[in-house]
């Protein structure tokens, strides 16, 4: 899906996440990861992200901390020299500028929260 056509921020936003992800694996069918922001209102952000079988997120990091919750599938999460292997259900929690990548054999959907930290 190319530019946001819903509200990202405001006082009360409302989702249901079985919606999302259907969207997500029908996106998924032409990529190997798709990402849908979901909430992006001051310093928080809510993402949910795609993996097809195969799909993978390169190492990077993120200024503020970050939570990640696997909705379906199973995720691998790399993080501080340790690999985790995140099934449904599963929620990791990384501090600030720790350097991360994921990647799915399977396929799997997951939800990341980030705290975006101004200078």
């Amino acid at each position: 899906m190319s530019p946001v056509e819903r509200p990202l921020h405001g006082p009360v936003l409302h989702f249901i996440i079985e919606d999302e992800m259907r969207m997500i694996r029908e996106q998924l069918g032409s990529a190997s990861r798709i990402a849908r922001t979901l909430v992006k209102n001051g310093p928080l952000r809510a993402t949910i992200i795609g993996l097809a079988p195969g799909g993978v997120i390169t190492p990077h990091s993120a200024d503020g901390p970050i939570t990640v919750q696997v909705m379906e599938g199973e995720i691998e999460f790399e993080a501080d020299g340790r690999t985790w292997s995140l099934p449904i259900g599963s929620m990791l929690a990384l501090g600030a500028g720790v350097e991360h990548a994921a990647r799915s054999a399977t396929g799997g959907i997951f939800l990341l929260t980030v705290v975006a930290v101004t200078p």
